[in-house]
């Protein structure tokens, strides 16, 4: 039987974190994609990296999935795909979850503090 603190710890050692400022060189590239998996009352209080896909945690699997009929077509597996939630434990299970889904390239830019912190662009949510 695993714990939340076990899932938690497995998710960090399969994603690779980046830290905002990295993040800020991909914004805007068409070979990236931005989620924000939080809840849709955190981004529209907060907002959201410019561009990024705001999915809350529980959808995102539907959304990835070329074969469901909630597909999104911004999902390609092509892309990187950077995730991000309030302090980075959901993005990190969303992400290694995308990554038992096929997609390769994964990064955890963690917590939407530390974008805000770094300076980061917000775009209303």
């Amino acid at each position: 039987m695993k714990t939340v603190q076990t899932m938690l710890a497995e998710a960090e050692a399969a994603v690779p974190r980046i830290s905002p400022e990295e993040a800020k060189g991909l914004v805007g590239r068409a070979d990236v994609l931005f989620l924000d998996v939080r809840e849709p009352a955190e981004v529209a209080t907060s907002g959201k990296v410019p561009g990024a896909l705001a999915i809350p945690r529980g959808l995102v699997e539907f959304r990835a999935d070329p074969a469901s009929p909630l597909h999104d077509a911004a999902f390609d597996r092509a892309k990187t795909v950077v995730a991000y939630c309030a302090s980075g434990g959901r993005s990190a299970l969303v992400l290694k979850t995308l990554k038992e889904m096929g997609y390769e390239n994964v990064r955890n830019l963690g917590g939407f503090k530390s974008w805000l912190d770094a300076g980061g662009d917000v775009e209303k949510g």
